[in-house]
């Protein structure tokens, strides 16, 4: 390939989409795997049939970026969503599958919610022009339209059923008028100020910059509620407004509805511009505006930082219609000590009273999961220490403290009991499925051979569990839905190595043989046979660490000797070395392709160290990432040092990659080691300084810790870079901190100290890359620098 032959003088290049050897790009154009959503009563599941990536061409629809928001404007919804193209409905028990018929040509279907008696199904379709309300008749499994391209989608949250059938949906005002047109000529200066209040915020992409986006924003999210029945007649519901949430209590009685209002900031997206929650009736009129929100500008920094006011206003679900929310009481600074720092608050309908003081936590908030008035589960959590806890407490004894039943790291995967299985009460919610003191949860099951998942009783009063099943080697079997009281049976989905991921029937009472519910085909015949291995090795402190490594079919090192090698990571920040050291994920998990996978290469030849684990950590007092560098790179050496020590890599070609803070982390272990042939760093942020109230887990601001944020920051190194690195980026990227300049600086950076570098911008795309020219394309590049520097080094 003669590109790779640039003469110094030449910085850049013109190239048309290029696409990778033919065994790559077979795997990237595999057919996809329908997924799965379940009825409440688990009876049913609908098959979701989705279309593959879309193309270039897709990805160039106009697209206006504003209020942290990407919007299409010629259909009122967002540019960037997956659609499903085909539903399919599937008896649990049965197996007997159904065809949905009468849906749209070429459908774009999305927001899919079943009604409270699961009858019916309501979904949009989005078209080039707009988005339509359907419906689906889960009795007869035909599809009809509703409404005309009416929806309104931009911030999502489109529709609601209530008790009787009906669809509260969220659709364009039909009198908001036409799209603002921008001026000519701006009418004056852009200006923002700040009086002396600190405010700091994370670096948002996206936001409003002038009058004319302020207008735009107003314009598409002007919306006007409408109540359509199963005929399509729709009615105006309540008055026009620009809604960015709304929510039906349980028994159908009220709707709480969240209105933004100006002023809009410049400086955060829409999620923290002021607004209203307004508590309607169900003919639409406003009996009580239950909160005023203000603009959420002025935060302190730190993971356990918030708003002040009320916030995580929700239904109770195993009441007909009670709020509960939550107010700090630190002025939303986690680092002021306080004994309550939280307190939660419930009102109860028709909300004349006077809110009741409920529970509180000298921690943060971190949920409640209801059963019933004598039985709620109370999540706390304390992000600078990784804490987690649950208690138990009675909803029906206001402020009464519980019983703390859970007490753990929320990093420890070993000792994690999981999360509750939730069932369907009479309002349609979701509350804990319990027998008295038992609680039945499912856990990811973590343990030194990996995740085990498993299913089990939980008592509340001993805090002990008894395991009622788990996963079996050499599968990873996991329960996703219960079907009855006892959880005697239940839905599972199961895999390995070479099995793709179905879903099977289990009954642990009858005990009879599993049945298997669904038969997705295997969409990678071509890597079915390469060798995957969960392998442990120790860093030179003694830490315990992990990686999965991959060759190729049939590959004996003894026999075949040692290959390049490509290792793919991503830095993790503990607070126990012990935690840390803990086995992550399961050598039994089904070998699934994703776009920005290594996994790609082992076609190629070569070997891979995948989930290679890279913890950073800093127990008690001291943060993690004030030992980053040095912890990185001993990660580093001792993966390298146990694929050479196993006889399967070649020390002189091993590539280190990753995506985001695993691009980071690349670019860092170029700058500090010379441990490696080749880098890949894909969508990552090189200056710490333009992330200057923090990044990733590190709290502290540029200002608190200059020393770590310079430090720390690829480009303050790039001077000592002497290994080829390849930088990809989306030229749309709008994660918060990894501006697509983070990658043009420090390629300007590398350029200028002569290191051998090469940066590719990805025309239209985002973090993630979508269009399938872009991930071909991506794979094209990333295998002629692996081939140039790596194996044919």
């Amino acid at each position: 390939m003669t590109w790779f032959a640039i003469s110094p003088a030449i910085s850049q290049s013109a190239l048309t989409y290029q696409t990778p050897p033919k065994e790559i790009a077979d795997l990237v154009q595999a057919p996809s795997t329908p997924s799965v959503s379940f009825s409440r009563t688990g009876e049913f599941m609908l098959l979701l049939e989705r279309s593959g990536n879309p193309s270039i061409e897709d990805l160039a629809q106009p697209e206006l970026r504003i209020a942290g928001m990407r919007i299409n404007p010629a259909t009122n919804g967002p540019s960037r969503s997956g659609a499903v193209e085909n539903v399919k409905v599937k008896n649990t028990r049965t197996g007997v599958e159904n065809q949905i018929t009468g849906l749209p040509a070429n459908a774009r279907l999305g927001n899919l919610s079943l009604s409270k008696d699961e009858k019916y199904a309501a979904v949009t379709n989005t078209t080039n022009t707009g988005i339509s309300l359907w419906v689906v008749d889960l009795s007869t499994f035909v599809a009809k339209k509703l409404t005309d391209e009416i929806v309104n989608d931009v911030m999502g949250g489109t529709m609601s059923w209530t008790p009787d059938n009906k669809i509260l949906l969220k659709a364009i005002n039909p009198k908001r008028g036409s799209m603002p047109v921008a001026p000519l000529a701006p009418l004056g200066p852009t200006i923002q100020e700040t009086s002396g209040n600190a405010a700091p915020s994370r670096t948002y992409q996206d936001l409003l910059t002038n009058r004319h986006d302020e207008n735009l924003f107003a314009y598409f999210m002007d919306s006007q509620l409408m109540m359509v029945d199963l005929d399509g007649n729709k009615t105006p519901f309540g008055q026009p407004g620009m809604f960015s949430s709304v929510s039906l209590s349980p028994d159908g009685s009220y709707v709480m509805v969240d209105i933004i209002k100006k002023p809009f900031s410049y400086l955060v997206p829409a999620s923290r511009f002021p607004y209203d929650v307004q508590l309607w009736d169900m003919t639409g009129r406003n009996i009580k505006t239950f909160a005023e929100i203000p603009l959420d500008e002025v935060r302190p920094t730190g993971f356990d930082a918030t708003v002040t006011g009320p916030r995580s206003i929700s239904w109770r679900a195993d009441k007909p219609a009670t709020l509960y929310w939550v107010e700090t009481q630190d002025g939303g600074d986690g680092r002021v000590e306080i004994a309550e720092r939280d307190i939660v608050y419930t009102l109860d309908a028709p909300f004349t009273g006077t809110k009741l003081k409920f529970a509180s936590t000298p921690y943060r908030y971190g949920g409640i999961s209801w059963s019933d008035d004598s039985f709620a589960l109370f999540s706390e959590r304390w992000s600078a220490t990784r804490k987690q806890i649950v208690r138990l407490i009675n909803p029906s004894k206001p402020m009464d403290k519980g019983t703390v039943i859970i007490e753990r790291s929320s990093d420890d995967i070993y000792n994690d009991p999981g999360s509750p299985v939730f069932t369907t009460n009479e309002y349609g919610r979701g509350v804990i499925l319990r027998k008295g003191d038992d609680v039945f949860m499912t856990s990811e099951g973590g343990s030194p051979e990996g995740s085990m998942p498993y299913l089990s009783t939980f008592n509340v009063k001993s805090k002990t569990e008894k395991i009622l099943w788990r996963s079996q080697a050499p599968f990873y079997e996991r329960v996703v839905k219960v079907l009855n009281d006892n959880a005697t049976e239940f839905i599972t989905s199961k895999e390995g190595v070479e099995v793709q991921p179905n879903y099977w029937l289990v009954n642990t009472r009858k005990r009879i043989a599993p049945v298997q519910v669904t038969n997705f085909d295997h969409p990678y015949e071509s890597i079915k046979g390469i060798n995957k291995q969960l392998v442990k090795y120790k860093r030179n402190d003694g830490l315990d660490l992990s990686a999965v490594v991959y060759t190729p079919e049939g590959y004996d090192p003894a026999r075949d000797g040692r290959l390049p090698v490509l290792m793919w990571a991503y830095p993790r920040e503990y607070k126990s070395a012990a935690v840390a050291s803990q086995v992550r994920g399961s050598q039994y998990r089904f070998t699934r392709l994703s776009w920005g996978s290594p996994l790609y290469w082992v076609t190629q030849g070569y070997a891979i160290m995948d989930q290679t684990e890279m913890p950073i950590v800093g127990e008690g007092d001291l943060e993690p990432n004030d030992f980053f560098l040095e912890q990185l790179v001993a990660n580093a050496e001792a993966a390298i040092d146990y694929i050479v020590d196993s006889g399967i890599g070649e020390r002189s070609k091993i590539a280190v990659g990753g995506h985001s803070y695993g691009a980071f982390m690349t670019a860092n272990l170029l700058s500090h080691t010379n441990l490696f042939a080749a880098g890949i760093a894909r969508s990552g942020a090189y200056n710490r300084t333009l992330t200057p109230f923090g990044f990733q887990y590190e709290q502290r601001t540029y200002w608190e810790a200059p020393d770590v944020y310079n430090t720390m920051a690829p480009f303050m190194h790039a001077d000592k870079v002497k290994t080829p690195i390849l930088l990809i980026h989306g030229m749309a990227d709008n994660n918060s901190g990894t501006f697509p300049i983070q990658s043009e600086r420090y390629y300007n950076a590398l350029k200028g100290h002569g290191a051998t570098t090469r940066l590719v911008f990805l025309p239209h795309e985002s973090h993630g890359y979508s269009a399938e020219e872009s991930i071909l394309h991506t794979l094209y590049e990333q295998h002629q620098w692996l081939e140039k520097y790596v194996k044919n080094k």
